[in-house]
């Protein structure tokens, strides 16, 4: 669409009662920038979102598909009806602050290196506290283990400001992604077969493989539910947190790497395994154990885009994907802070 800045792009899937909760908030919060239109991809629902949004929020673009494609698919479809420079991929159940595009986006604008970026995100429930999927900027330990600025596995942190400055970081949440639509497209999108989670730390990674940037622009808030598809530890989401996460290291680890990085998880997964059958949660253990079935079945699927990955990659290093095990330093020597972990940067 002509003269169109930013597309604030939500997905939705039977969610009327959280959209009429939360549109509002992005709505308003967004209407200080111009050149904004508010969109809802959604994903082929049955309840009567479509006949909500038409009544209540007319002034809101309507993109259909015809079935529930997944989180990934569901945006990569949506996306290739959207000309804007810049798309925010924003979920459902977040409610957004006066003002909050205005930081990220004078950012990107001022930082042309910089592909994407995230606010900080704050818990909807607790508001002091940094939202679980995402806080204040994602970083990966050497073993594919996700983490950010004021959440290290299940302890997050209230947040005093500890982490308000712009950093670098890994991965930006899809909770709240703002991204260059020239580089969403030129990346490929989100990975279709991921279905859901995993899929925008996937994407990152190939964004910083082709040598692209991403930031947390903390002077941006939002709040976020979090957790409103799926609940912690259900087997649906230990399946596709592990299989997916399988799938991207092995899509983005460069050859030196992929043997041993592999190799050690496999036991750590089988550790991750005994841990839930020892807990009585046989539901968990078979998750992780189908989701490494799954991977090894899947894995040749994926061999083109590795190769072409590893081929376009302008360079490897990337301070942000840090060295250690995450799992070691959190459970061995007690770092349960990003601070604790590796100090403010």
């Amino acid at each position: 669409m002509m003269g169109t800045k930013v597309s604030v792009v939500i997905l939705n899937w039977n969610g009327s009662d959280m959209m009429r909760r939360f549109l509002p908030s992005v709505l308003e919060g967004s209407s200080s920038m111009p050149g904004v239109e508010i969109c809802v991809a959604d994903n082929g629902s049955t309840d009567d979102s479509l006949e909500m949004l038409s009544r209540e929020f007319p002034q809101v673009r309507q993109i259909r598909m015809e079935k529930n494609t997944g989180f990934a698919e569901g945006y990569n479809l949506a996306l290739q009806e959207v000309e804007a420079e810049y798309v925010v991929l924003l979920n459902s159940d977040v409610e957004v602050t006066s003002g909050w595009l205005e930081p990220m986006v004078h950012y990107l604008d001022a930082h042309p290196e910089v592909a994407a970026c995230q606010p900080k995100i704050r818990s909807y429930r607790n508001r002091s506290q940094f939202e679980y999927a995402g806080a204040s900027g994602g970083y990966m330990d050497c073993y594919g283990y996700p983490f950010c600025r004021g959440r290290v596995f299940g302890v997050v942190e209230t947040d005093n400001g500890q982490y308000d400055e712009v950093v670098p970081v890994f991965w930006a949440t899809g909770a709240a992604l703002v991204i260059r639509l020239a580089d969403y497209r030129k990346a490929g999108g989100l990975d279709g077969r991921f279905f859901a989670h995993m899929e925008e730390i996937d994407l990152c990674w190939r964004l910083q493989l082709m040598g692209r940037k991403l930031v947390c622009v903390p002077d941006s808030v939002v709040y976020h539910v979090g957790g409103a598809t799926l609940k912690k530890e259900n087997p649906r989401k230990t399946y596709l947190n592990f299989r997916n996460n399988l799938l991207m290291l092995y899509k983005n680890l460069p050859e030196r790497e992929l043997y041993a990085v592999l190799r050690m998880r496999f036991w750590l997964d089988s550790l991750a395994w005994l841990v839930f059958l020892l807990k009585g949660d046989r539901d968990n253990a078979g998750a992780v154990r189908k989701a490494r079935k799954d991977f090894k079945a899947m894995k040749a699927d994926f061999a083109t885009d590795r190769q072409q990955i590893q081929q376009n990659a302008v360079g490897t290093a990337i301070p942000e994907r840090v060295s250690f095990c995450l799992l070691w330093r959190f459970y061995a020597k007690g770092c349960k802070t990003f601070s604790k972990l590796i100090g403010n940067r």
